[in-house]
């Protein structure tokens, strides 16, 4: 190698590669100042656009899982609000059938019939407050059902079906006017509760039926995300043990390379020992 003032190569290479090495720990800072290997596009395309993709996905997702959870709570509200009216249903029947003894004077049948129209009262104050976040299945607002996105693409759905216990209707035939100011009145109320409850206890079994389908989906959702999650995960996070181990290892070499550079800046002093007497 030519011996010139001008022209230092050793400094040079010494340079070029203490600027690749403080290149490479500048990277292997990044990664785990942010834990990813994969931080952007330019990092690696094609994984990022991968990436990207699959956190799409996973925001779609959330989204759905929201609505099945909104789902799910619209059906326990109903649920809880029919348990309570079947409830109420065989009080009723058990005032009906007390009141259909013809030996009653006229105060203990005033009595029942006062019970009686309280109870089902109370079975109308339940069927209007069976709402959830604006939803009420029981009240016969809603014709058919609620349905809700089953997928990321918005392609399927799934139903939560309307349950309609309105007084007087297809599920609760008793009428809102039903009395037991009689025997008569108080043969055909049992009739009617009988009739009521056996509907009312169908629903709640169809209604548990759409509640439980809108839970098992939204967990397989919810594991859907976790595995996108690890997807993700898996491609563009950094192993921090292994980028702790390249860390030491380039910053020895960088010390080694400040040496190195420092040796051949100081190379053309040897110059001077040639001009020496």
């Amino acid at each position: 190698m030519t011996m010139s003032v001008h022209t230092n190569m050793g400094a040079m290479i010494a340079l070029q590669n203490l600027n690749k090495t403080n290149d490479e720990m500048q990277g292997v800072q990044n990664r785990i100042n942010t834990g990813l290997k994969i931080a952007g596009a330019k990092d690696n395309a094609a994984i990022y656009a991968v990436a990207q993709g699959m956190r799409s996905d996973i925001g779609a997702y959330e989204a759905v899982s929201t609505g099945l959870d909104r789902a799910t709570t619209i059906g326990d509200v109903a649920l809880a609000a029919g348990e309570s009216i079947s409830d109420l249903l065989i009080q009723m029947r058990e005032k009906a059938t007390a009141a259909m003894d013809p030996s009653l004077d006229t105060f203990s049948r005033s009595a029942y019939d006062a019970d009686f129209k309280a109870l089902l009262e109370q079975v109308q104050v339940i069927i209007q407050n069976a709402e959830f976040d604006g939803a009420n299945i029981l009240d016969g607002s809603i014709t058919g059902g609620i349905e809700f996105l089953a997928d990321a693409d918005a392609a399927r759905t799934v139903t939560l079906k309307t349950q309609d216990m309105s007084v007087g209707g297809a599920i609760i035939t008793l009428a809102a006017t039903a009395s037991l100011g009689s025997v008569t009145l108080a043969t055909n109320a049992v009739t009617a509760i009988k009739t009521s409850l056996e509907n009312v206890n169908q629903a709640l079994a169809n209604l548990g039926s759409d509640v439980k389908k809108l839970e098992s989906h939204g967990n397989f959702v919810d594991r859907l995300m976790d595995s996108l999650t690890k997807g993700v995960g898996d491609l563009v996070d950094a192993d921090l043990a292994v980028e702790s181990a390249k860390l030491q290892s380039l910053q020895v070499k960088q010390q080694l390379g400040v040496q190195a550079l420092s040796i051949a800046n100081s190379q053309p002093q040897t110059i001077l020992s040639l001009f020496q007497g």
